[in-house]
């Protein structure tokens, strides 16, 4: 290998478990670390991947000189200095020389600690602070939804190459059509990132493996210097990579619990489905890299894509985005079953019948009963009322969420309003009508009347009203609200949840 020469100064050492005594190999797809009882020489692989070229001795002394500089940003007390090796005299590479980390104090071999939460939380305030030292970038090309994109459909064509041997072809297409349903229509979502001030140079690779939890506190290595664009990016992006793999070790709980503190931390906010959607990049990102050390002819490698892409379908649909409207005659449920899908989807839920008394100017908890389709709705009224919910669940989608509508939408018309607008934001339309037998939802009626605060006006009467009103709805599921709501809500969310998504069209 040649001789090398090692010029940096020895620093102290925090207090910690006992350091090893025999000397070891470590390898990943882009480098070798040897390792001694007390430092790390990281040697980078003379090899050409996708995204950068490495078999140059140039490329290779000159990105540890790189990656020693972005990583002091974070570790400044474990990259240590840079290390030539020489064969006759030249320099023909370049080792990083760090301070050995405990193996037992990786973030991943401590999820069974009885400090584990404490450990994850202490990780979120130095990420957080960390991310506050880097000023915001902007314009930012890198992290438009474009570049996002772009980022995507190059995952993807790395892992074409084991579709079929490794992930199976109905998954890989599973993936590519959520990520597409994602990002159609979410140009604005992305840009208010940027001009938030959220994009920022950060870590670019963080996982459990690169994190150790001592005494005086993590030490976050090995960030991501080959790539800038991969590098800098949105701090939810950044942080989402170890979200990811918290739950691929520790459970979604674990990783709820870090981005909390995260966003305790950075006072950073965000729409949920843009945390999945990262999410789910991080982990294709690692599955991607699996394929790669696969294609090396590590077999081991192929379990790991397959866990890796598993999670990354789990958090995708997590983020897809739906606009449910949820309606059926009154007394018959629709607005229990509109909470129970709204809580479940952690959707907010706008209801004609709360809408109403605003665009009135009714008092809530006042009543102002009437003859069906009289006073206050009348057609007049009622058209209003339809239309400031769907100028309501626009605002909605526009940032990032999804939204239940809950509605009669007794009217074919109504209905074909909201599908437009599912269409012009680029979401998922689920439609659900709730049923039951009239003489049940008379009674029901009756007994919420005596309720002041229940926002519904629907009397006895209005029940035969509607149902010799109500256009034919051929393409709602159908649910029976006669069983008790939990299982009214179970049934509900059987059939929307056995729909497979199909590619939303770009209009």
């Amino acid at each position: 290998m040649g001789r090398f020469d090692a010029a940096f100064q020895m620093q102290k050492e925090p207090r910690g478990p006992t350091p090893p005594t025999a000397a070891e190999v470590a390898e990943t797809h882009i480098s070798w670390i040897f390792l001694t009882p007390t430092r790390a020489f990281k040697l980078l692989k003379p090899v050409e991947m996708p995204f950068f070229d490495h078999r140059a001795a140039d490329a290779r002394i000159e990105a540890p000189t790189t990656e020693l500089e972005l990583n002091r940003r974070i570790a400044p007390d474990v990259y240590l200095g840079l290390a030539p090796v020489e064969e006759e005299g030249a320099v023909v590479d370049q080792m990083i020389v760090m301070r050995r980390m405990p193996a037992l104090r990786r973030l991943s071999a401590l999820v069974d600690d009885p400090d584990f939460a404490d450990h994850l939380r202490a990780i979120a305030r130095l990420v957080a602070g960390f991310h506050a030292t880097q000023p915001p970038v902007s314009p930012a090309p890198m992290a438009t939804i474009a570049a996002v994109r772009k980022n995507w459909r190059e995952n993807f064509d790395v892992l074409d190459d084991v579709v079929g041997s490794v992930i199976d072809p109905d998954d890989a297409d599973l993936a590519r059509t959520q990520v597409e349903n994602y990002l159609l229509r979410r140009d604005e979502l992305f840009d208010k990132r940027i001009s938030d001030g959220w994009i920022r140079d950060g870590h670019g690779d963080l996982i459990a493996d690169d994190i150790y939890c001592l005494v005086d506190g993590p030490r976050i290595l090995d960030c991501l210097a080959f790539n800038d664009e991969w590098r800098i990016g949105d701090v939810l992006a950044d942080i989402g990579f170890l979200v990811m793999d918290v739950d691929r070790l520790a459970g979604a709980d674990a990783a709820a619990a870090l981005m909390a503190h995260y966003q305790e931390f950075s006072y950073e906010h965000h729409p949920p489905s843009l945390a999945h959607h990262y999410v789910a990049y991080r982990a294709m990102v690692r599955a991607k890299v699996a394929a790669l050390r696969f294609g090396q002819g590590h077999a081991p490698s192929a379990a790991t894509v397959r866990e890796y892409h598993d999670l990354a379908l789990d958090h995708l649909e997590r983020a897809r985005l739906r606009l449910v409207m949820v309606g059926g005659g009154s007394g018959v449920g629709k607005s229990t079953l509109a909470r129970g899908l709204g809580a479940h989807f952690g959707y907010p839920v706008l209801a004609t019948d709360e809408v109403r008394k605003s665009v009135t100017g009714t008092t809530a908890g006042v009543h102002r009963f009437s003859a069906p389709g009289k006073g206050i709705y009348d057609t007049v009224t009622t058209n209003r009322v339809y239309d400031e919910v769907l100028r309501e669940a626009g605002l909605v989608l526009r940032s990032g969420r999804g939204v239940v509508l809950d509605a009669s939408w007794s009217s074919a018309e109504h209905r074909a309003a909201v599908r437009d607008l599912a269409t012009d934001h680029g979401v998922e339309l689920v439609e659900v009508e709730a049923v039951l037998d009239p003489a049940i939802a008379k009674e029901r009626i009756a007994r919420r009347m005596a309720d002041p605060w229940n926002p519904s006006d629907a009397t006895p009467e209005v029940v035969d009203y509607q149902v010799s009103r109500r256009d034919p709805w051929p393409t709602a599921i159908v649910v029976s609200t006669a069983l008790p709501p939990r299982e009214v809500c179970a049934n509900a969310l059987s059939q929307i949840d056995s729909v497979r998504p199909r590619p939303l069209v770009q209009q």
